[in-house]
């Protein structure tokens, strides 16, 4: 089989969420046997349609634009079996470096009218590829991809060169370190999906399970997480991008900023087996407790204090945020007495392997 695979991302590797399942689906392609070519479309030039319809009269198959669709990408997708789709949704659709690609192929197609059933349609000059969408979303829910999925149906699916629909929901999660073991069974089965496509022509609705399954119990906890992140960046005038290089972390303004941050960045493999409970006193501009509870891979939080901690830190609040976001350096700062721990002091040592971002 051959495969044209596209990735219709404009953001380089290692941000590009659609990049990084779209590597999996391709490795599975390629232990299946597959030949893939793989295709970043932001390092091409893919002009849009211009609508003179050329390609159907002065110059019949061929686009009158001079450009890499009409040199080199649209001959390398008339000859693929299969052309994978991959891109970020954008407006809850396809996004404009995809949709251009996919209007230039216009060429495919002749200018006459037929009838199939009810419908009208042109009539195929060439032989079309099966195609497979594969899209990613920030948002939690399955059903931001209703309206894409409506339209990639219509256009592909009633002719049946449709081969698969892979979606995956909260793909920011791919990058989060206390994700990393639901993020591991995603791009697993994203691999799996690309065999699948090779050796069935289709994935599985098990296999669609798997890399659609939820990546935390509450994705409210990482949504309230996004949203410290970007005031991160608005209050440090960087783009995300700059914000991972720079290893920043979000700056919580509040106990409950606090503590959604805490959840968040708990990192459940590094807790497996551990039982504990860690307590903060915090003093100053918010004078109140707050514990959380690992239990074998599992957190919870909780305002108030515990009946019995392991540990307990108490802080100034603003100095131990400080201490969260890199700002200032615990091991310092309990060496200055400006913070005391009391307990099982070797949870405190573990903090920065439980918590990511944690120093």
């Amino acid at each position: 089989m051959h495969v044209l695979a596209l990735n219709g991302s404009p953001r380089s590797d290692g941000m590009s969420k659609s990049k990084i399942m779209l590597n999996a689906l391709v490795e599975g392609m390629r232990e299946a046997g597959a030949e893939v070519d793989v295709v970043d479309l932001r390092e091409k030039k893919v002009r849009t349609c211009r609508g003179c319809m050329c390609c159907w009269t002065a110059t019949p198959g061929v686009c009158a634009i001079k450009d890499d669709m009409t040199a080199e990408l649209f001959p390398k997708w008339l000859k693929a079996d299969l052309a994978v789709y991959a891109f970020p949704l954008y407006h809850f659709t396809v996004n404009a470096d995809m949709k251009a690609f996919i209007e230039r192929t216009l060429p495919v197609l002749q200018p006459f009218f037929i009838s199939v059933g009810k419908e009208t349609l042109h009539p195929l000059r060439h032989r079309h590829p099966r195609v497979a969408f594969l899209s990613v979303a920030g948002f939690p829910e399955h059903s931001v991809f209703d309206q894409l999925s409506s339209w990639v149906r219509f256009l592909y699916g009633r002719f049946g060169i449709l081969a698969a629909e892979i979606y995956r929901p909260m793909a920011e999660g791919l990058t989060i370190p206390s994700l990393k073991r639901k993020s591991a069974e995603v791009l697993d089965a994203t691999r799996r999906a690309g065999s699948e496509l090779v050796e069935q022509g289709t994935v599985s609705e098990e296999t669609l399970s798997r890399i659609t399954q939820d990546m935390h119990d509450d994705p409210r906890l990482f949504l309230q997480a996004g949203d410290l992140m970007w005031k991160a960046c608005i209050r440090e005038g960087v783009t995300v991008r700059e914000f991972f290089e720079r290893g920043l972390v979000p700056r919580p303004e509040d106990p409950g900023e606090f503590m959604t941050l805490m959840q968040a960045a708990f990192k459940p493999e590094a807790a497996q087996g551990m039982s504990a409970v860690i307590q903060f006193d915090f003093s100053g501009r918010h004078e109140d407790s707050y514990c959380f509870a690992i239990d074998n891979g599992t957190i919870r939080a909780a305002k108030g204090a515990a009946e019995s901690p392991g540990l307990t830190i108490r802080s100034d609040f603003d100095l131990w945020m400080d201490i969260l976001c890199n700002r200032a350096d615990s091991q310092q700062m309990f060496l200055e007495h400006k913070y005391t721990a009391l307990g099982d002091l070797s949870v405190l040592i573990r903090m920065k392997e439980l918590f990511a971002g944690e120093s």
